[in-house]
C-alpha cells in the first residue's frame, strides 16, 4: 500500500474492508475504538458492559458493510450502530432489575477519565475526580434520550444534524432534547454539590 493506512479517509477505508483489506478494518477499529468504548461508558455507566457493547459494535460495523454506503459521515453510521446497541444494553438491564452501576475507582486509576496534569497538587487531583463522579451519576440520572444527546454533543462534538441522524430523530428533537438534557444535568450537579459545567 503506497499511501499510510494513517491518512486514508475512512470512507475509503470502509471500501477497501469490503474487498476484504483487513488493514483497513483494523485502521477504524483503532480509530475509533477507544471514542466507543466512552461514548457506551457514559451512556450504561459500567466500564466493562461498555467493552462488551463496543466489541458487539465494531462485529456488527463488520457484518454490515457490503451494505454501507457514504451518504453521511462515517462516525454518524458508527455511532449509530453504538447508540442503538446501547440502548437495548440498558433495556436488557431494567428487565433484569440490574441497577446502573460504574466503578469509577478503576476507571480513574487507568486514567480513562481525565489525565491529571503531573504538576497539580494532589487535592486539586482528588477534586477533579469527585467532580468527574458527579458529572457521570448525574448523567447516568438523565433519560437515556436525553443522556445520548448531550454525549454526542459535548463529547463526540457532532453537530445537530449528525445527532439527528444518529438518534433517527428531527433537528428541533435534537435541540429540545439537548436543551432538556443540559438543563436537568444542571440541577443535578447541583444537587450533588458539584459545579455547574
Amino acid at each position: 500500500m503506497s499511501q499510510d493506512i494513517a491518512e486514508i479517509p475512512d470512507w475509503d477505508l470502509v471500501e477497501r474492508a469490503k474487498n476484504g483489506e483487513m488493514r483497513a478494518f483494523e485502521e477504524l477499529l483503532r480509530r475509533y475504538q477507544t471514542p466507543v468504548v466512552h461514548f457506551c461508558q457514559r451512556m450504561i455507566g459500567s466500564l466493562q458492559d461498555a467493552e462488551d457493547v463496543a466489541q458487539e459494535c465494531f462485529v456488527r460495523l463488520y457484518r454490515v458493510l457490503p451494505q454501507l454506503k457514504p451518504k453521511a459521515k462515517f462516525t454518524t453510521v458508527l455511532f449509530g450502530i453504538a447508540r442503538n446497541l446501547t440502548l437495548n444494553a440498558i433495556r436488557d438491564a431494567e428487565r433484569r432489575g440490574r441497577s446502573k452501576t460504574f466503578s469509577l475507582a478503576g476507571d480513574l486509576e487507568k486514567g480513562e477519565w481525565y489525565l491529571p496534569d503531573e504538576r497539580q497538587d494532589p487535592r486539586r487531583t482528588a477534586e477533579m475526580g469527585e467532580l468527574d463522579e458527579k458529572i457521570q451519576r448525574s448523567l447516568l440520572a438523565l433519560a437515556p434520550e436525553h443522556r445520548e444527546v448531550i454525549l454526542l454533543r459535548e463529547v463526540e462534538q457532532m453537530d445537530y444534524e449528525e445527532i439527528a441522524r444518529v438518534t433517527g430523530t428531527l433537528v428541533g428533537t435534537v435541540k429540545s432534547r439537548l436543551s432538556r438534557a443540559r438543563e436537568q444535568l444542571r440541577l443535578r450537579l447541583m444537587e450533588l454539590g458539584g459545579n455547574e459545567p
